[in-house]
């Protein structure tokens, strides 16, 4: 027997803060990154993705966009532990789930993805959810995407 499960993903408004410090504090200092380090840029976020079941298939992404824009979102892999030390390039999973809406769309429409890219990004984030607890993640608005316009979950089909 098995259930669907619908995980949205938060902002971790704390923690993308923290990240922003980081930069403006090596901006104040004229201070260069860590070798290999990885900056939150003004247009990232960190969101966030809590498992309750470590045992889940991937299914689909429900992904939202109010207005036409460009979403990168990009997985960090489970050793990144954000309270303790700072974001490392090598830590960032391939693919990213990359989605997008045009300005030629109709409101309706789908927002379009790479599905290829999008599908392996789910079946990741469900290997890494068997070990997991939480997961994090950078989100990267462009093209007239924000915060406020995007509405991001993923689903997932339990086995029980």
């Amino acid at each position: 027997m098995s259930t669907k499960m619908e995980l949205p993903f938060r902002l971790d408004s704390q923690l993308t803060e923290v990240m922003r410090l980081r930069v403006q504090s090596l901006q104040q200092r004229s201070q260069k990154r860590q070798e290999g380090e990885r900056l939150l840029q003004a247009n990232e976020a960190v969101y966030r993705l809590d498992f309750s079941k470590q045992s889940l298939r991937f299914s689909h992404w429900s992904v939202r966009l109010a207005q036409p824009g460009h979403l990168t979102i990009t997985a960090t892999s489970q050793l990144w532990t954000p309270d303790l030390t700072n974001l490392m390039t090598r830590q960032l999973l391939e693919p990213a789930g990359v989605f997008w809406r045009a300005l030629s769309d109709a409101s309706d429409a789908p927002v379009q993805c790479y599905e290829a890219d999008a599908a392996e990004f789910g079946e990741r984030i469900a290997e890494l959810a068997k070990v997991r607890k939480a997961m994090y993640f950078l989100f990267k608005f462009a093209e007239g995407c924000n915060p406020e316009t995007v509405d991001c979950s993923i689903a997932f089909i339990v086995d029980t």
